[in-house]
């Protein structure tokens, strides 16, 4: 941080996708020139097309470019660039970086090295907060971390209870244990995880919430000594740990609650004399209710949250704005007493994988590509543009505002549902299927709502009969050299025996025109060998007079890849017996672990894997034979 107040005149953004492009909207906004910085696969990405400069740091691999600190000071300097902002994720919580970027000369967009510091190890930060009053989660972060004292605090503790990487973030490094019988095995899958995630495996355990909710406050602190919060959200819509859904303000929770919970954050951004903006996590007990002596500080993010736009839409506040002004010393833009909430504000985060095949990523060109025109759209991707492997899976994030929550679900779920998106699958009807939950309507919340509720969440992804018919009619409008219109509800000029035969997924239907104006709210293409149509959030593809002649699938008991990945565990060799359902191997792809499991009792008669190796989407792994009868 600076004492003079004179704006940042370039500004370099250590990051990519959404992130980037967002802070270089706010940047142009308020005259400052921006520099981005990319990889080899993001040499034409959006934010690289989208800032006045652009330096190339690297390879594909994040390891290689965006986590390499020295080649970004190096593109600051090489640009003129005065300052360095990190986004969120990659170096933003590096403290070492902070510092060097400092010590380089340049301005820091984010808090001071020390803050960073303090609040980085999550066990360290809890002792912290102990002291500044702030209410704390039961559970132990000792600095013993043998198994066996891990197990013995585990047990005083209570089942069930939570592993987390003291360095972790992200839903990364932590694991539920039920049962002490699967402790052991959960703590060595949560330390791998965490050594690969973020250099340092070590743990902390806490009590598992009974009915938990996700609620976090919005901070933000200046170089003159000033801290302000800016609300809270509620995250507790999470699948494995990591947010789908955020909204602000959190629904339930009474004003006297909203000012204790508010005030533990602000007295937790003091105690580490915080700068610019970051979040107090804390987790609530909600089992009767949102109550302040039944919500416990989990974690400080020290840096701007994915989730940072519904703060903005409630409060009108600009976030990034206010970091730039603050690093270049100016005061908080507004105090306390100035700051309110107005309506109610949702977030989707739009991921690209497929649900209905257990929320696998799904990588690849970006052919067709519309978010619509309603709400508040951040991505990082236009249409052309690729999904790559080797970076986080968000394609965008869906923003609504209302004057209530019932009418920022209502927007949100519109926006999910009218996604177009092709090749590249994405959760969008997920979305809009949790929106539309009734217990999401009535604020049933916790962080177990997903998972109980999966199998209703989860869209078929098979096309009902309405979908066939539209895929016919727009097939035949195309036959017909007829403009195919962006939506259905339109009467053929053709002979009703009209009919288009089409295959999807190796099912063929041969299907007549249906002449009506009484057909579902689609949108489509039509192309020489295919017809694409858009419902609900999901496309569907149909060959055109097709018969289902596609590639034969894997031979039953063939190990095949999900994606492009790497083998991080091997647990079988050639010639074993296996179990159905038994462990053979994890593929680590998008910061992801997936297990790859048996389909049968058998034996292991063929394996190409070996741990350490990068496969291919649908190599063949390995091959397991059936056991004889």
């Amino acid at each position: 941080m600076r004492e003079s107040s004179a704006m940042i005149s370039k500004l370099l953004i250590a990051n990519r996708g959404e992130i980037a492009c967002r802070i270089i909207r706010t940047a142009r906004d308020m005259g400052v020139a921006t520099v981005a910085v990319y990889s080899d696969a993001d040499a034409k990405a959006l934010h690289v097309r989208s800032a006045d400069e652009a330096v190339h740091i690297g390879p594909s691999p994040a390891a290689e470019s965006y986590l390499h600190g020295a080649k970004i000071i190096d593109a600051a300097k090489q640009t003129g660039a005065e300052a360095i902002h990190p986004g969120y994720g990659f170096l933003s919580e590096n403290a070492q970086f902070a510092r060097s970027v400092i010590e380089a000369g340049l301005i820091w967009v984010g808090p001071k090295p020390e803050s960073i510091t303090a609040m980085g190890l999550k066990d360290e930060a809890k002792k912290l907060m102990r002291a500044a009053g702030v209410p704390v989660t039961p559970g132990y972060e000792g600095e013993d971390q043998s198994v066996p004292r891990l197990t013995r605090e585990a047990e005083k503790i209570g089942y069930p209870v939570l592993i987390k990487a003291v360095a972790g973030g992200g839903g990364k490094g932590m694991r539920k244990v039920d049962d002490p019988a699967d402790f052991e095995a959960a703590l060595e899958s949560c330390k791998r995880e965490a050594r690969a995630s973020f250099g340092n495996n070590e743990v902390l355990l806490e009590k598992w919430i009974t009915s938990p909710r996700h609620i976090e406050v919005q901070v933000f602190g200046d170089s003159h000594g000033n801290v302000v919060h800016l609300f809270e959200r509620d995250c507790s819509l999470q699948r494995r740990h990591q947010k789908v859904i955020e909204e602000a303000p959190a629904p339930g929770m009474d004003a006297g609650t909203r000012e204790e919970i508010c005030a533990a954050a602000v007295r937790a951004a003091k105690a580490v004399d915080y700068e610019s903006a970051g979040t107090i996590e804390f987790i609530a007990d909600a089992s009767e209710g949102l109550r302040a002596d039944r919500i416990f500080f989990m974690e400080m993010n020290t840096r701007l949250q994915v989730e940072h736009p519904v703060t903005e839409e409630i409060t009108g506040v600009d976030l990034v704005e206010w970091q730039l002004r603050v690093a270049s010393g100016e005061p908080i833009p507004m105090q306390q007493d100035e700051l309110s909430i107005d309506g109610h504000a949702i977030e989707a985060r739009l991921y690209a994988e497929d649900p209905s095949s257990g929320f696998l990523p799904s990588t690849g060109p970006l052919d067709h590509f519309d978010l619509g025109n309603v709400g508040r759209i951040e991505t990082g991707v236009a249409e052309g543009d690729v999904i790559s492997p080797h970076y986080d899976p968000m394609v965008a994030k869906l923003v609504s505002w209302g004057e209530t929550r019932t009418d920022a679900i209502e927007e949100l779920a519109e926006i999910a549902e009218s996604v177009e998106i092709w090749p590249v699958k994405t959760n969008a009807a997920f979305i809009a299927n949790a929106l539309l939950d009734d217990d999401f309507g009535e604020a049933n919340l916790d962080t177990g709502f997903i998972e109980r509720k999966l199998d209703r969440l989860v869209a078929n992804d098979a096309p009902d009969d309405t979908i066939w018919q539209s895929a016919a009619d727009f097939t035949l409008m195309a036959d017909l050299d007829e403009d195919v219109p962006s939506a259905l509800g339109f009467r053929l000029n053709a002979p009703p025996r009209l009919s288009a035969t089409l295959t999807y997924k190796g099912e063929t239907r041969t299907v007549m025109a249906s002449g009506s104006e009484d057909v579902a709210h689609v949108t489509g293409f039509v192309e020489e060998a295919r017809t694409l149509v858009f419902a609900d959030g999901q496309s569907f593809e149909f060959a055109r007079d097709a018969r289902g002649t596609g590639a034969a699938a894997a031979s039953d008991g063939a190990i095949v890849a999900p994606m492009p990945g790497k083998v991080i565990a091997l647990d079988v060799a050639e010639g074993d017996s296996v179990t159905a359902g038994q462990r053979l191997m994890v593929l680590e792809a998008m910061k992801m672990e997936h297990a790859l499991t048996a389909p049968f009792d058998g034996v292991v008669s063929e394996l190409s894997a070996s741990e350490g190796a990068q496969v291919q989407v649908e190599a063949v792994l390995a091959v397991v034979k059936a056991a004889e009868e």
